[in-house]
């Protein structure tokens, strides 16, 4: 009796592991290893990837004129900066990962969050790791193809290979995870660094032609605006990742505000010196006519040292990538462990603590992606957006309910969406957007007898348990605290 006790105690002192031996079952936990680097990494790590190498002429060719093109740059900031303090503030009260899955789930219930689900793990998170990842590609093989474009299979097969890399290392641990994460996140702010700086001699030098007459031919149509907000936001997406992994925080409840406090203004002050290093450079024509804005700059400015642009640009969309992966696998285990997945999507490995086959479900889904779409075609489907924003108005106005911070600031951010979301459709309606809303009701199809009556096939329970021996994962439960 005594030695039963000891091994109780002894194995429920670990803050990742808990063991019920009256019921002799395994409770397992994810651990706790994301501190406030990481965390800080993991925000401005997923942010800064190949968007401000490649955005800013598509929000300058939108807005019209260089001064109104960096106010959509500011402003885009301003919005990230909210929006990531009214998710904190949700993250402090509900502290459970899942970001706005969980959010959803917990104040709307469990049908618009199985939509949300179905939508974010099916389409809208394997999609976004497949556009960084061959985007990563792209970049990474250039330089073995000077003078020409390269064949897109070697592209595909090289951002195929960096998703199975990924896969690889997060299954196995999450500080090596991080730790990549930080590494990465520190090179990417060198590289942008050295942007600013070049930046800032050319100006010395009185290069600010681009600057003189700024607002001349600026665009003030509403769907001009809501299209360049668009492209400017691709470049800030990632603001919200540290909500996905809550669970995961060394003390959240410090660790959440204090990471988005330092990376948001962080990444919008480097964005806004990296696009007044472009104008510097270039003239707005010459920016327009560039089809990758950071090379012609590196062209323009480093000159046989341009090649660090073209590396800067692939380490920095691998960091990014990397960061994608790490929270968007968070997001279908958490669903699959409130019974909107399948069950086996729920486990962790059971020496590595990792969510393994979420993990590996969403690179598969990606890898599906990346072979049958080129880059243009899966962006072009993810830079819809909204479907991101229409959920993000459920969670931001739950923000409203519990709101603690200045009520205002979810209220913007909760008309920012409203508005980011009708502007694209009303402006100008494209077949794109009722795929997407289709396919975000097809869930309906699937949510009354798979979730609501619980109508299962037999031999899904046969294939979990298999999965489940060959995957070496158990059942996890929830943080305790």
């Amino acid at each position: 009796m005594q030695n039963t006790e000891g091994k109780k105690r002894k194995t429920t002192d670990s803050p990742h592991l808990s063991i019920n031996l009256s019921e002799g079952k395994e409770k397992l936990r994810l651990k706790q290893e994301v501190g406030l680097i990481s965390g800080v990494s993991l925000i401005a790590g997923t942010m800064i990837g190949s968007g401000i190498f490649m955005s800013p002429e598509w929000v300058l060719h939108h807005m019209g004129s260089p001064a109104s093109s960096l106010l959509i740059w500011a402003a885009c900031g301003l919005l990230a900066m909210f929006g990531a303090l009214s998710y904190a503030e949700l993250g402090t009260i509900i502290k459970e990962s899942g970001g706005e899955y969980i959010y959803i789930l917990r104040i709307f219930g469990p049908f618009p969050a199985f939509l949300f689900a179905y939508t974010s793990v099916i389409l809208v998170r394997p999609a976004g790791l497949a556009a960084v990842c061959l985007s990563f590609a792209d970049y990474a093989i250039a330089p073995f193809y000077p003078g020409c474009s390269s064949p897109q299979v070697v592209v595909k097969c090289t951002a195929a290979a960096c998703i199975l890399f990924l896969t690889i290392i997060n299954c196995l641990n999450v500080r090596l995870a991080t730790s990549i994460m930080n590494i990465f996140t520190a090179a990417k702010i060198l590289a942008l660094l050295v942007i600013v700086v070049g930046g800032l001699v050319l100006l010395a030098k009185g290069q600010t032609q681009s600057f003189q007459n700024a607002f001349q031919n600026t665009t003030a149509g509403i769907g001009a605006v809501g299209v360049a907000f668009y492209q400017g936001l691709w470049s800030y997406d990632g603001w919200n990742n540290l909500n996905y992994v809550t669970e995961e925080l060394k003390k959240s409840e410090v660790t959440l505000p204090r990471a988005v406090m330092i990376a948001i203004p962080l990444v919008t002050c480097l964005y806004l010196l990296v696009n007044v290093s472009y104008l510097a450079a270039m003239t707005p024509s010459e920016l327009l006519s560039s089809g990758a804005v950071a090379i012609t700059w590196g062209d323009k400015v480093l000159g046989s040292w341009a090649w660090l642009i073209s590396l800067s640009v692939a380490l920095s969309t691998f960091g990014s990538s990397n960061g994608t992966f790490f929270s968007g696998g968070r997001v279908c285990y958490i669903a699959a462990r409130e019974g909107h997945m399948p069950n086996i999507l729920s486990m962790a490995h059971v020496r590595c603590l990792t969510p393994s086959p979420a993990l590996l479900f969403t690179s598969t889904v990606s890898l599906i992606m990346i072979i049958s779409g080129s880059f243009t075609s899966i962006v072009n489907f993810f830079r819809y957006v909204f479907v991101a924003f229409l959920f993000a108005i459920m969670s931001l106005y739950t923000d409203v309910l519990l709101s603690q911070v200045p009520i205002i600031i979810p209220m913007i951010v909760l008309m920012a969406a409203v508005y980011l979301v009708l502007a694209p459709i009303i402006d100008q309606p494209q077949i794109e957007i009722l795929y997407i809303v289709l396919f975000i009701f097809s869930g309906i199809i699937l949510y009354f007898p798979l979730v609501h009556f619980k109508c299962h096939p037999h031999f899904l329970q046969r294939v979990t348990l298999h999965l489940q021996l060959f995957l070496e994962v158990a059942p996890t439960s929830r943080d305790a605290n």
